[in-house]
């Protein structure tokens, strides 16, 4: 519904039925010397032609959703089908809100479940929630419950897990008694340091495909946490390589956690996105968030609720098992529309378009002179190139001088990859733009 404005008689009636003058007498209670003392600084009136035009001018203005992209690193470009937007407009679902009242959220309720069902058989994985604002708390989140499950308080985790990730974590660890431990990584890209796992880790926390985009072994990796008796806990930030790659539940993870927003989540500039959370069923009741499960009347009717969820989560904070008790369920509800309408088939096809995009790419760039791929081991849709020289140059003359956005600079996060810089390649890049960004580093003078 569009906005229609009180006429001045309308704005006068109003006033005279509550038995007031002017609008500043509604404001007579607030002390002058608070009060702002002059007209709002705003346009004029414009017709809603003149609005539209004014804002696509504004919108030109943002050069960066014209280029060509290869930035990811956590937030990913990828095709959301329009049936997306349109049915989480639908006024039923735009202005839900967190179900308290089961009786009447029970379509709510229901793709909650729907969407926990779904991650579920992404991850591998027993249970799951709804609940994460993104993939940086939930991976907070699993810090706190492996803690909870262990009663231990040694955190391992690699510095190939996302950079702002590992920060949020620490962030949320700072006042209680975590010590977290940082590994490293090898020429391959895969994480390193593993003999720092002892009898006092409460888990141990890796990234696949990790931050440099390369395919950690997790079934080696499950095999030394579950060794020294600490969970292991998989981070996802890229969740359509769940199309492709072997599950994390499969290959021994206890705790999967990462960013949904690549399931028709906009980029947004950063968020809203969802959070995805998921666990064995033996650890459901150290699960941070909420948690929908099914329920029968005592006439074998089905219905939707809400369980295994105290009243602590909601009113007693310092008693619960997390501090997010909001609920990602609008964002949940497009993240499970694109699920069921990609289908099984479909995500696997996504999946392997980035892939073999990437693959070209990676092999195309590393045949330019003076550029290489300085990690060995296999990737998703994300590799590092290594340039002659620094990396933020190099970035920074394909955006003014091709108008190419070529990727990310990993001297932002990391000492000693000052001539590295990561390259993410999704469905939406075309073989021609790939081609552009290659011949643009071979054509580039002085590298």
């Amino acid at each position: 519904m569009r906005y229609i404005p009180n006429s001045p008689e309308e704005r006068a009636e109003m006033l005279a039925t509550i038995g007031l003058n002017s609008a500043e007498e509604l404001f007579r209670s607030i002390p002058k010397d608070v009060r702002l003392q002059r007209a709002l600084n705003v346009t004029d009136p414009l017709a809603e032609s003149e609005v539209i035009a004014s804002l696509e001018t504004m919108a030109a203005k943002n050069t960066g959703a014209t280029k060509s992209s290869f930035i990811g690193a956590g937030v990913y470009a990828h095709y959301s089908p329009t049936v997306v937007d349109h049915l989480i407009q639908r006024s039923e679902f735009f202005t839900s809100y967190t179900p308290y009242q089961p009786e009447i959220s029970q379509g709510t309720l229901q793709y909650i479940f729907e969407f926990q069902t779904l991650i579920c058989q992404l991850t591998g994985m027993e249970v799951a929630n709804a609940s994460m604002y993104d993939g940086s708390t939930a991976t907070a989140e699993a810090y706190l419950m492996a803690r909870r499950v262990t009663r231990r308080d040694k955190i391992v985790v690699g510095r190939s897990v996302h950079p702002e990730y590992r920060e949020v974590a620490r962030t949320y660890s700072k006042h209680n008694d975590s010590e977290i431990v940082e590994i490293g990584y090898d020429e391959t890209g895969r994480i390193t340091g593993l003999e720092e796992l002892d009898d006092k880790t409460a888990a141990l926390v890796v990234q696949s495909p990790n931050f440099f985009g390369c395919i950690e072994d997790l079934k080696a990796l499950a095999d030394a946490a579950h060794a020294v008796g600490a969970l292991f806990v998989v981070v996802v930030t890229e969740a359509i390589s769940f199309g492709l790659l072997r599950s994390p539940g499969v290959c021994g993870a206890d705790i999967v956690v990462g960013e949904g927003q690549s399931f028709g989540i906009p980029m947004s500039f950063g968020g809203p996105h969802v959070g995805l959370f998921a666990a064995q069923e033996k650890y459901v009741r150290q699960m941070p968030g909420r948690l929908c499960g099914i329920a029968y009347d005592k006439n074998g009717k089905r219905g939707f609720v809400l369980t295994l969820s105290t009243r602590e989560q909601h009113i007693r904070r310092e008693k619960a098992t997390s501090n997010i008790c909001t609920n990602q369920g609008l964002i949940a509800l497009a993240a499970t529309i694109y699920m069921e309408t990609m289908g099984k088939r479909g995500l696997q096809e996504v999946a392997a378009q980035n892939a073999q995009k990437a693959a070209y790419s990676a092999k195309q760039i590393a045949s330019v002179d003076g550029f290489s791929l300085p990690f060995s081991a296999p990737h998703f849709n994300e590799f590092v190139v290594r340039g002659p020289r620094p990396a933020v140059e190099i970035l920074e003359r394909l955006r003014t001088q091709n108008g190419v956005l070529g990727g990310l600079a990993l001297s932002k996060y990391f000492d000693g990859h000052d001539n590295d810089f990561l390259v993410t390649v999704t469905e939406l890049n075309s073989k021609q733009q790939i081609d552009a960004l290659t011949n643009a580093l071979k054509k580039a003078d002085g590298w």
